[in-house]
């Protein structure tokens, strides 16, 4: 295989030296941690420190469950993850000490906490939790009796964690729905005041809008008044998004043009302001009378006709946005009615039971994580006992945390693990022999580290590993343990079970890029499907559904890529077509933004049946690309769309409606350049794949020869 310039060593150092912005609000920070370091400091202050010490375990264990989100959800996750620890431990308390049966325990507890993956990261932790509870409390195996009422401190944990994560519910009930609708509409804010983009990026708030559906029209969802008022934000910022691809496609430098979008984000601005802090955007409605007036300017000069057609169609929705934001929230009150709006069927979850079926075959990446999830899990954990090794569940607690579905996460996390394993017991030994020796500056000590580690972990898995590192020594000398001599023990057995997690990867790989292609076909594919409804000018709402489908599988496509970029022996050509494949997805995707809002924006096209014929057969040429792509074939009888969109042009010269027809021809064009781009990718990926295997089999022809 063909080398692919990957370096072990610049990936490391990638690894060590990248540091992202944190994201978790440090009203999380702070009451994760108290959760944490008030049970313990009751349970010492009352005499009673195994309990303290019980419910903190719990709130440790189950604090990655309190994500962003509906209260709704939030409730339910950290229900399910407190539950899921309070059985994974009486579990481990009752059979942690008899080998067979916490053998199987844990094979089948890693089996099915690995198999969780395929319904995302945060059912994918509760998972992990349980695997690591259960063979924690397996180190210390206790009667029935005193093992329920472990296990009841634990869950009682968790439940103290989800009681602070929810306490603002009555005062601030929609506070999540209006934090991800002013991030949303910030967003938009930006985009108005930077039209002029690299059409290769992938179309601003890709990630942010999928959320935000989520979030508002989720199974989990509030219901309300309110909620009606939210979702007309949604589709507002939706159409506005269009509205403002489109101007990035024309010639937006016109001053009063750069006039009226400044003045666009200034309102937008307000609106995310007032969601922000639920009050009345007063701001963004003085400065909408004076977009207003921009507006009545521009319709004076008409520098450009189509543009114009997007100024009105902004302000329209500029205007409701900020009549809504004034009804949105608790404190407002809806005085218009809106139709239910479901969530997309391409952001829809299907039936549990269909999805693990779906999985239970080798072919399935989760399938494979699983089954390396038991096997190392169960390995770890014999060969702890095997040997031995003192505080040995950190053997297989360490390679529970470490192996993930892919090489580069698992990589990652095994190398962060290690290092900031020694760096915090380092730092931790340092600051308890400088703090004084007394039960209030080590609860300091653990309230700051635990903050720390809260704060970090999406930031930098190492430093915040070190904090982690020096809370989990911190609780652990409250019950007695010494940190001094634990520091040892828990570098050998982190080493080894970091080690442990690469080698089963290593040993039963699911490499990315025997899957990338099919990733790109898909996308390519959700491209198709919503040029074709765009083809049906009438069908809104399959718009909608299709462009969602197409940013998830767009979004897939990334993720799909990144990985396969942080693996060893990715060929550099493969690397290169899928980059090329996926910005020039991108550019279409654009186009296909800018077609929805001339379609939006007009009663009816110009020359309707044969432009609706001609985007129906690009829609066309491009799921035969993607099949070509996935089948790794050259694209056959593809027609020849250039000679056909000039016919086109032909037609749109003889419309009434100029302006309409000057887009359609700009669009058109565009359609057509991009199509053909993505054939010429392909055409050139199999060209040099043939290539590869003449040389490595000469004599033997190619399917393109």
């Amino acid at each position: 295989m063909p080398s692919s310039g990957y370096s072990l060593r610049a990936h490391a150092i990638e690894s060590l030296v990248r540091i992202k912005r944190p994201d978790v609000p440090w009203r999380v920070v702070v009451r994760n941690t108290a959760a944490v370091v008030l049970p313990l400091a009751v349970g010492l202050g009352t005499g009673h420190p195994q309990v303290g010490l019980g419910v903190a375990a719990g709130a440790l264990n189950t604090m990655f469950s309190d994500q962003p989100g509906p209260y709704r959800q939030r409730m339910r996750q950290l229900l399910l993850a407190s539950l899921a620890a309070g059985t994974a431990s009486l579990l481990g308390f009752l059979i942690g000490g008899h080998l067979l049966p916490i053998l199987l325990a844990t094979a089948a507890f890693g089996f099915c906490g690995g198999l969780l993956v395929v319904f995302g990261t945060d059912t994918a932790r509760v998972g992990m939790t349980s695997m690591i509870l259960l063979v924690i409390t397996a180190a210390t195996p206790m009667p029935l009796a005193q093992a329920a009422s472990a296990s009841v401190l634990i869950v009682c944990g968790g439940l103290l964690l989800a009681l602070f994560s929810l306490a603002a519910w009555p005062l601030q009930r929609y506070w999540p729905e209006r934090q991800i609708l002013a991030t949303v509409y910030t967003g938009l804010a930006k985009q108005a005041t930077q039209p002029s983009q690299d059409n290769a990026d992938a179309p601003a708030l890709t990630d942010a809008m999928t959320t935000l559906q989520h979030t508002l029209l989720g199974r989990h969802r509030s219901h309300g008044r309110a909620m009606e008022a939210f979702g007309v934000l949604l589709e507002l910022a939706e159409r506005m998004r269009l509205e403002f691809v489109a101007m990035g496609e024309l010639d937006a430098e016109n001053d009063v043009y750069r006039k009226f979008r400044e003045q666009a984000a200034e309102v937008l601005s307000g609106i995310a302001t007032a969601l922000e802090e639920g009050e009345t955007p007063t701001q963004a409605a003085r400065t909408l009378q004076r977009l207003q007036a921009c507006e009545t300017e521009i319709d004076g000069t008409q520098p450009s006709a189509g543009m114009n057609r997007h100024v009105h169609a902004l302000t329209g929705q500029l205007s409701a946005a900020v009549r809504n934001a004034d009804w949105a929230g608790s404190r407002g009150e809806l005085r218009a009615g809106a139709a239910e709006t479901q969530l997309p069927k391409a952001l829809r979850s299907g039936s549990g039971v269909a999805t693990l079926r779906a999985n239970l075959t080798v072919h399935s990446v989760a399938f494979c994580h699983a089954v390396r999830t038991a096997v190392c899990l169960t390995a770890a954990l014999w060969i702890s006992r095997l040997l031995g090794l003192p505080h040995g569940y950190w053997l297989p607690m360490t390679a529970a945390i470490v192996l993930r579905p892919d090489f580069a996460a698992t990589f990652n996390f095994g190398l962060l693990r290690m290092l900031g394993t020694v760096a915090g017991l380092v730092i931790t030994t340092v600051l308890l022999h400088v703090t004084p020796d007394q039960p209030w500056a080590h609860l300091l000590l653990l309230a700051i580290l635990c903050m720390t580690f809260r704060y970090l972990a999406s930031a930098h898995y190492g430093i915040a590993v070190a904090a982690l590192t020096g809370t989990v020594v911190i609780l652990l000398s409250f019950d007695g343990v010494n940190s001094g001599v634990a520091v040892m023990d828990r570098v050998i057995n982190t080493t080894l079970g970091c080690s442990m997690a690469l080698l089963a990867y290593v040993a039963w790989p699911t490499w990315e890029r025997g899957r990338a292609r099919a990733a790109l076909a898909k996308m390519l594919e959700g491209y198709a499907d919503y040029l074709a409804a765009l083809a049906q000018p009438a069908q809104r709402t399959a718009h909608r559904e299709t462009r969602t489908a197409a940013r998830t599988r767009r979004s897939n496509a990334q993720a799909s890529i990144e990985r396969m970029r942080a693996e060893p022996a990715t060929p550099p050509e493969l690397l290169k077509v899928a980059r090329a494949l996926f910005a020039n997805g991108n550019r279409l995707a654009r186009t296909a933004m800018t077609l929805e809002a001339l379609i939006d924006d007009n009663d009816s096209l110009p020359e309707q049946v044969e432009t609706g014929n001609f985007i129906e057969l690009v829609a066309n040429t491009l799921r035969a690309i993607a099949d070509a792509l996935r089948e790794q074939r050259m694209p056959a009888d593809l027609p020849d769309l250039r000679a056909l969109q000039q016919t086109l042009v032909v037609l749109l010269l003889m419309s009434e409606n100029r302006a309409g027809a000057d887009l359609l021809t700009r669009i058109s064009d565009r359609l057509v350049d991009n199509v053909n781009t993505l054939a010429h990718v392909v055409q050139q990926s199999v060209t040099t794949s043939d290539g590869q295997r003449l040389r490595s089999h000469p004599g033997k022809p190619t399917q393109a020869t």
